[in-house]
């Protein structure tokens, strides 16, 4: 898998969740693959991060902007912006940071997000 190819997958990742694809979002992990998201147990599998995306999420809807993408081998960081509206209705945005790993076959096999929110 080229470095191109996997940096495509990370933008049409964003593009599904979005749109609340969740069957194809969870397509594009491995069946065992592993998600890092604060305030949560790690999501393992399609199973958990179908649950995620299709329960858990408190995110109603809104849009991923990405800024910054850097891709070496099999790791790919992504630097953007989020805004949108959670299920009790309060708009939200904020900058993250994500890091997928993927694997030969281009699926990831883990993602880690990390959110710039004032805690210190």
């Amino acid at each position: 898998m080229s470095v191109d190819t996997g940096v495509d997958r990370v933008h049409r990742y964003y593009q599904l969740v979005d749109q609340g694809d969740v069957p194809g979002l969870v397509s594009l992990f491995t069946p065992d693959a592993t998600y890092h998201r604060p305030g949560y147990e790690p999501l393992v599998g399609h199973e958990g991060l179908t649950s995620f995306y299709g329960q858990d999420r408190v995110i109603k809807e809104g849009a991923h902007t990405v800024s910054t993408v850097v891709a070496a081998d099999d790791r790919i960081a992504v630097h953007g912006e989020f805004h949108g509206v959670l299920h009790d209705g309060r708009e939200v945005g904020l900058r993250f940071a994500d890091f997928f790993t993927l694997t030969a076959e281009g699926q990831f096999s883990r993602r880690d997000t990390f959110f710039f929110a004032p805690l210190v």
